[in-house]
């Protein structure tokens, strides 16, 4: 494997005597006040121009600066014509198009594909300022704007749609998003390594359709180019020869990562399809060939398969390339990028941000920016794989860290800097809260590694679960002078907290604000399984802990659970056993979540197949439990929501068809009351209990992430 040139290790372009911007410009006048005459990278995005670590558009707008580019920004264009597209001129390298911090389909529309009237990314929250399918109708523009001028696609919606994917909104199969931008080339990830690796070459003078060797990226060509080794995986019974590492029907869930990569046929179960290796082949010259799009479209137990070889070919250190028909047209992915190593994050995320939205908006709130204009962000990455999120498909399983000092100065820039600081640090960590500096105990057997999971279907023996990194980060944030609080409000990962007891205790005493969110998503294992989360028992001894540690610092604090309704692998009546978990526990949701099928993510695919994409596929292997049906949606709904009286009649209902009437009638034990209210607008009186209560952020029910692009927490 070819070593990667560090992000800051590349010769600096010519235009590096321009010196740095104070915003990167949004318009000609900006130019010229900094003596530009063109831009050499051009960055089209969906999101309004914030100048904060937080946002994607800044961080690789200031990356490419820092390697000597001019990059202007259009924020938000108009798409109804080319002009808004010509606002910057012809950029002299290429367009970078990206539809933002969240794929548009997701940010337009709630999970019951109602169009939401708000966009958290837009100045005054303005809902519709941006396309449907965004990255494709900006590239679209970009091209009538400036014919052959080459466009690349980026960002998290570029990275859920690199592939032939199902879309919840058209239900249905949809090509790569590359064929049908017509776009020349893909970035998937975060995207540093690429996008400057890419502009160096192109700025060399390499035409763009001879790049086709770089990392993290998707490119079309029309056939296998001498040399490379094909291994065949488009059906479900007979794929082609592979050697061990890569057969996609290995058990993941049942093979530990311990099992070295000549090991993996003698621990694969005996019904398993054996593969004799050959280790005369060329790991990096070898493709797997997965399903057409057209035979993917057609077939959903083959999208399945496809989906499954596709996941197992995420390890940087193990993936090889992926190729897979679209007509006439051959697109193939690379393997993903190699992780960012400490010192080149400190340098992405030691650019000169200025932290605030670009002065062309004047005095409008951009919510997304006020929500997190006092977070921090100390890693990326998130090795759980839970199959309805769009983390790993995005940043990757494997942690990429900050240094201490770094995380340390940010904070120190934000209360020397940012106006409106009181002296609270909003959030301490990232994708997930707590995974900083957690990694596997052999880089030998993390390279081998395809378990899709560190921690499911428990945590990994290999797994590094010490937490004291963290917790030194926390005692020294939190001591900083003129800090006041540090609060933690990024996604817990409570399974693995509570193997380090002496973090809880730290968290719980410092840095929890009344009020801790936490996902266990579900109390029954039906669902959990194809969630890849741990069972309710994990929350139990979590939220003893959390008590515990409490009541000794002499604080009233409560965890606020969340579940999702409608997941595969759910039925009615596991449903039901959710419900009566809540109730006993004395929960009561304002908002409820339903799974949301976002594109690219296992989940989806179990939603769209009915076939489970973590275990090996046939046409006659067991069927997932999906919910699709609008009755079904909104009776899974109510079931989080038992205590509203609108909901008792559909939950009344569904008992009696279930025969569970014991549940109807009055008691602790009964879910609702046989009699419903004179006034159905009647709700019952909300008891005083802080259990009940949320705040301000959970009632708002969309927990935005940090450059994450993840569908919100909550739909109301």
């Amino acid at each position: 494997m070819r070593a990667a040139t560090p992000v800051y290790d590349h010769e600096r372009y010519w235009a590096e005597c321009y010196g740095t911007a104070p915003f990167l410009p949004m318009s000609r006048q900006e130019m010229d006040a900094l003596g530009w005459d063109s831009c050499d990278v051009i960055i089209v995005t969906g999101d309004a121009y914030v100048d904060h670590p937080s946002f994607g558009m800044a961080i690789i707008g200031r990356l490419l600066e820092a390697q000597g580019f001019r990059v202007g920004i259009i924020a938000q264009p108009d798409w109804r014509s080319k002009h808004a597209f010509e606002a910057l001129g012809r950029p002299n390298l290429f367009f970078g198009v990206a539809a933002g911090n969240m794929d548009s389909m997701i940010n337009r529309y709630t999970a019951d594909r109602k169009m939401r009237n708000d966009d958290a990314y837009t100045p005054g929250g303005v809902g519709g300022k941006r396309p449907d399918r965004c990255s494709l109708v900006y590239a679209q523009r970009c091209r009538e704007a400036f014919g052959y001028v080459p466009i690349v696609l980026g960002g998290i919606e570029a990275s859920l749609r690199r592939i032939a994917h199902y879309d919840y909104w058209d239900d249905r199969v949809r090509r790569s998003i590359l064929v049908d931008s017509h776009a020349d080339l893909l970035l998937y990830g975060n995207a540093e390594r690429a996008v400057v690796e890419l502009a160096h070459r192109l700025g060399r003078g390499e035409r763009i359709d001879t790049i086709t060797d770089i990392r993290g990226t998707a490119f079309l060509r029309k056939d296998t180019p001498e040399g490379w080794w094909e291994i065949d995986s488009t059906r479900i019974d007979r794929p082609g020869k592979v050697d061990s590492i890569v057969n996609p029907y290995v058990n993941t869930q049942d093979a530990s990562c311990e099992t070295r990569a000549g090991d993996q046929e003698a621990a694969a179960p005996p019904n398993a399809l054996r593969f004799v290796p050959d280790a005369r082949r060329n790991r990096a010259k070898s493709v797997i060939r997965l399903p057409s799009f057209e035979k993917v479209r057609n077939d959903p137990v083959l999208y399945a398969h496809a989906n499954r070889v596709l996941h197992l070919e995420t390890n940087p250190y193990n993936a090889r390339a992926l190729v897979q028909a679209h007509g006439q047209q051959e697109l193939w992915l690379n393997p993903p990028a190699l992780p960012l190593a400490t010192p080149e994050m400190d340098y992405v995320f030691g650019m000169p941000f200025q932290r605030v939205p670009h002065p062309a908006y004047g005095e409008a709130k951009i919510p997304a920016w006020e929500m997190i204009r006092f977070s921090v962000n100390i890693m990326r990455g998130c090795f759980g794989g839970c199959t309805f999120c769009s983390i790993t498909e995005h940043e990757g399983r494997i942690i990429q860290n900050r240094s201490e000092e770094s995380i340390l100065e940010e904070i120190e820039k934000i209360r020397d800097t940012m106006p409106g600081f009181t002296g609270v640090i909003s959030d301490l960590g990232g994708p997930t809260a707590n995974m900083y500096r957690l990694a596997c105990k052999s880089r030998e057997i993390e390279a081998a590694c395809r378990r899709p999971s560190c921690v499911f279907p428990g945590i990994c023996s290999n797994l590094n679960t010490d937490h004291s990194a963290l917790t030194g980060l926390y005692r020294k944030a939190r001591s900083l002078p003129g800090v006041k609080k540090v609060l933690i409000a990024s996604g817990l990962r409570y399974d693995l907290a509570v193997e380090d007891p002496e973090y809880v205790k730290e968290l719980v005493t410092h840095h929890v604000g009344g009020y801790l969110k936490i996902a266990p998503e579900h109390t029954e294992q039906g669902p959990l399984d194809k969630m890849m989360k741990p069972g309710i028992g994990s929350y139990d001894r979590f939220r003893e802990l959390f008590e515990k540690f409490s009541k000794e610092a002499g604080k009233e604090q409560y965890l606020i659970p969340y579940f999702i309704a409608a997941h595969p692998g759910t039925t009615d009546l596991d449903m039901v056993n959710l419900a009566l978990w809540l109730k006993k526990n004395g929960f009561r949701a304002d908002q409820v979540q339903a799974f949301y099928p976002s594109p690219m993510a296992t989940a989806t695919a179990m939603y769209h197949s009915k076939k489970n994409p973590l275990r090996k596929v046939t046409y006659k292997s067991d069927e997932v439990d999906v919910v699709r049906s609008p009755a079904q949606r909104r009776l899974h709904k109510a079931l989080l929501r038992y205590h509203d009286p609108d909901n008792w009649p559909v939950i009344r209902k569904a008992l009696q068809q279930m025969q569970l009437e014991g549940l109807i009638g009055s008691g602790p034990d009964r879910l609702v009351p046989a009699e419903q209210p004179r006034d159905a607008r009647h709700k019952a009186p909300r008891r005083k209990n802080s259990k009940d209560a949320h705040d301000k952020r959970v009632r708002k029910g969309r927990a935005l992430t940090q450059h994450t692009g993840l569908p919100p927490r909550a739909d109301s």
